[in-house]
């Protein structure tokens, strides 16, 4: 019996790192092309474009895991059935419940190298490919320190305490050189919001210039508009979307909200999901088993793959509705996170339950 779970494992394993590894490089082939477009811009070269697709490998390696577990899944199992292995096992006593159960030993491997990847890795590479990519293109310099976010916009250096999520600045401060590297002016905002092609409304505004004759003069404005190179796109390297964010960020973040009577809900929504989502690898899994032995009589590996593509695409829809609508009408931010993978798995189980009593 042991020798019988090590080969599915192996077997269903070998399907899902090779589906994932297909799906990889159509994900990057593409991403290559999407970027042929900057080549030439500043010291954007098309190296620089291919180490931008590898830093950005993990992150489609994390995103691609459930498909690719569905449809990695779908094919070895039915390829053991075409050649009747499946059969053999069932007479040699292996139940569905077997199956299931090297399914989910398989997923929660999957799952564990998914959550290390989506804590530890996608984060730092994700954000060195976008700093790399806009420092070639836009010659955007910018670095984190205990006093915020510095970047460098032309003849200026900009502070910015922190940046909200939604692309909002706190605590904006400008200092101005001019041709000569003589500081002009200095410019302090509590706020900016971004408004359009590089234009910023900054709120509460503070500005000292410094003329010649070494004259200083402060001007006080409760709105200034501010033209810069910066927009949110550029920030997003410096910030991030809850879904974009660490569980520990995220936990962290969700704290300080609740520390100053703010809304949490879409934080907490994104937190769960973060936790959730490397047991949605598991229930692909699971999922696969019934779907796998019907494909058997119906239908050749065109549609097996094609009905793996179409029940992840759907499963990745149904995650994002669901939290969405959480989100739109207060619901629970577990129930929320998990309610598409828990009605998968019952799905998973009821369908596996009636194969078994059928007798696959």
């Amino acid at each position: 019996m042991n020798l019988m779970h090590r080969y599915l494992s192996r077997d269903i394993s070998q399907g899902i790192l090779f589906t994932l590894v297909g799906l990889l490089m159509l994900f990057s082939f593409f991403d290559v092309i999407n970027q042929l477009d900057d080549v030439g811009k500043g010291s954007y070269t098309l190296g620089k474009v291919f180490l931008y697709v590898l830093l950005n490998a993990p992150g489609h390696i994390y995103e691609l895991f459930p498909v690719s577990a569905l449809i990695g899944s779908i094919v070895a199992l039915a390829g053991l059935a075409s050649r009747s292995e499946i059969t053999a096992m069932r007479v040699a006593g292996l139940a569905p419940r077997n199956f299931a159960f090297v399914l989910v030993r398989v997923g929660l491997l999957f799952a564990l190298l998914t959550l290390v990847l989506g804590e530890l890795v996608v984060p730092i590479t994700g954000r060195s490919a976008e700093q790399m990519r806009l420092k070639a293109t836009n010659s955007v310099v910018s670095q984190e320190f205990r006093s915020g976010i510095w970047l460098k916009d032309d003849n200026n250096f900009v502070n910015i305490r922190e940046v909200m999520p939604d692309a909002t600045l706190a605590g904006v401060k400008i200092y101005e050189f001019d041709n000569a590297h003589h500081l002009r002016e200095i410019t302090y905002a509590d706020r900016g919001f971004h408004l359009a092609s590089g234009r910023w409304q900054l709120e509460h505004v503070n500005q000292t210039r410094f003329d010649s004759g070494n004259r200083v003069s402060v001007v006080h404005l409760d709105r200034a508009i501010w033209v810069s190179v910066l927009n949110p796109d550029i920030l997003s390297v410096v910030s991030a979307t809850p879904e974009q964010m660490t569980a520990w960020n995220l936990a962290k973040y969700v704290e300080h909200l609740r520390a100053n009577g703010q809304k949490t809900a879409r934080y907490e929504i994104a937190l769960w999901v973060k936790l959730i989502y490397p047991l949605g690898i598991v229930v692909m899994l699971l999922l696969a088993l019934p779907f796998a032995f019907q494909q058997v009589r119906a239908g050749g590996m065109g549609g097996r793959v094609f009905l793996g593509i179409m029940v992840g695409l759907g499963v990745f829809l149904f995650n994002r509705l669901f939290s969405h609508m959480g989100l739109i009408y207060g619901w629970s931010p577990l129930l929320s996170a998990a309610m598409p993978t828990l009605t998968l798995f019952l799905l998973a189980l009821l369908l596996i339950v009636r194969q078994s009593r059928k007798g696959i």
